[in-house]
């Protein structure tokens, strides 16, 4: 089993003032070590740029120090994932995906991730698949 860790579920776990700090945590350390977290490059930029902005550049430092202490995959977009994303950006365009959403979406495809740790509702809202009807499960989110 297999889950992608979105920007804002990382978020939520380094910063005890978040909203959801709480279940952020409770949740992580309920699946690390147990099941296999993944996140991208792209999550892992967006999430040090937040967490300096807000928290100081310490925080980043020290969320990346994690992802490395826990040996949790950093998933490099590819060429195709470019690809992908930007027929998702074009396909949705009702919806405000952001780059690193779009870039997620194609990423967990690829590899067949159908779990996703967020916070974030456009992951609910997005479908893939054979005439769109398949969609991811978001934890803790629903």
């Amino acid at each position: 089993m297999s889950i992608m860790v979105d920007t804002g579920a990382w978020y939520a776990v380094c910063d005890k003032s978040d909203r959801n700090h709480a279940k952020a945590k409770k949740y992580y350390e309920k699946t690390a070590g147990k099941v296999e977290l993944y996140t991208t490059d792209a999550i892992l930029v967006e999430t040090w740029t937040l967490l300096s902005a807000r928290l100081g550049r310490p925080a980043a430092v020290t969320f990346w120090q994690t992802l490395r202490d826990a040996g949790i995959p950093i998933l490099t977009l590819d060429q195709s994932d470019l690809e992908a994303a930007w027929r998702i950006l074009n396909t949705f365009t009702d919806q405000s995906f952001s780059f690193t959403d779009c870039t997620t979406f194609a990423v967990m495809e690829r590899l067949h991730i159908d779990r996703v740790f967020t916070f974030d509702r456009h992951f609910l809202v997005y479908r893939y698949g054979p005439d769109r009807r398949r969609a991811f499960t978001c934890e803790p989110l629903t």
